[in-house]
């Protein structure tokens, strides 16, 4: 990187949150962003060749998109931390690149996660030194709020899409509204595009029961949002004619989550004990859909995911004491469409006969 240029930073794509990121980075610190490019099947395949075998799915993925972030022009790659296994993963991923021959400067947020505010800041003077703590501040609301605006619109296309009486006007509405976030400089950008897909799905036709079959989706914190990672699993099973719930969305656990502690009243009898990042979450919500009349539950994690086995159990008490079916969905680098699909429409028969048994 040359003198008092802007670092072309980029970070391992992450379903469609990237444009909030993207936000931060560019508007909030001065950056050049460069957007990771979609996730396909070469990505993960040139994951999986550099990773150890026994890390969990989303680690290969996240390597994949690595190279492609750097085969794309990027010189600073930015790695986000987490609770579990994920944050130890900067470091070796890093340590694998580096032996591959790539270079680059690395910014490893893990190594910020101090609690402290004054960590934080060190790593945005990484990225700018000459950066702005109210420029950041301000473009880190907006980033929050076209966060919240992203999981709104999302939870209410797969609510409905699966209803529409001509297909393709969801999606439609729902790319145009992702294609503006990416391309927003301003807040006002921002609200627009929220104002603009809003109106937009209340102009498509669809033809629902009054009762539709309800599907609430819980699992682990990558694999259940990343429609790459699942294989578009929401999107085959709304197109079934079913209306999807996902609890687990950034907005209801990192943005507005009620805390270990509120969610754990609720299943004490299941778990005493903080098993991982979304373990107690996971639980929780499954429990909620359950006690709320859904007809089925569905448990999405990847494989090798440690705190997602854990929480299988529980699920199955859950599922069990309200007398409701659950899918476990586990994805790896070798899963398939075909299998997905067979499963999927397995499940639908069982939540749909059990529908007519309990009328």
């Amino acid at each position: 990187m040359k003198e008092n240029e802007p670092r072309k930073i980029a970070f391992p794509r992450y379903a469609e949150y990237n444009c909030a990121i993207k936000y931060i980075l560019e508007q909030g610190l001065g950056a050049k962003c460069i957007v990771p490019p979609k996730l396909t099947r070469r990505t993960l395949e040139l994951g999986a060749r550099y990773s150890p075998d026994y890390a969990c799915t989303p680690f290969k993925t996240l390597l994949g998109s690595m190279i492609e972030c750097l085969e794309a022009g990027a010189d600073t790659l930015m790695m986000v931390y987490g609770l579990c296994k994920l944050g130890y993963y900067g470091e070796l991923e890093e340590q694998i690149l580096r032996d591959l021959g790539y270079e680059f400067d690395f910014l490893n947020l893990a190594v910020y996660d101090t609690g402290k505010k004054r960590d934080f800041l060190k790593a945005a003077k990484f990225v700018n030194p000459r950066f702005s703590i109210r420029k950041l501040a301000l473009a880190a609301m907006d980033a929050f709020r076209m966060a919240e605006y992203l999981d709104e619109v999302t939870g209410e296309l797969y609510q409905n899409c699966g209803f529409q009486v001509r297909p393709g006007g969801y999606e439609a509405a729902y790319q145009t509204f992702l294609n503006a976030l990416y391309a927003a400089d301003t807040k006002a950008e921002i609200e627009v595009a929220h104002q603009a897909v809003k109106r937009a799905f209340l102009e498509i036709p669809i033809e629902k029961p009054v009762r539709p079959l309800r599907v609430g989706i819980v699992g682990e914190f990558y694999t259940a949002m990343d429609e790459f990672s699942n294989l578009e699993v929401e999107k085959k099973l709304s197109g079934m004619g079913v209306e999807i719930h996902r609890w687990m969305t950034v907005t209801n656990r990192m943005i507005h989550y009620p805390g270990e502690k509120n969610l754990n009243v609720k299943i004490r009898d299941l778990s005493q004990y903080e098993m991982g990042p979304t373990s107690t979450a996971n639980i929780w919500a499954a429990r909620q859909y359950a006690e709320r009349g859904f007809d089925g539950l569905m448990h999405i994690k990847s494989a090798n995911c440690t705190p997602e086995i854990d929480v299988m159990p529980a699920l199955q008490a859950i599922a069990q004491q309200n007398r409701i079916p659950i899918l476990f969905l586990t994805f790896d680098s070798q899963s398939s469409d075909t299998g997905l699909m067979t499963r999927l429409e397995a499940f639908y028969d069982m939540i749909q006969m059990r529908r007519k048994v309990i009328q």
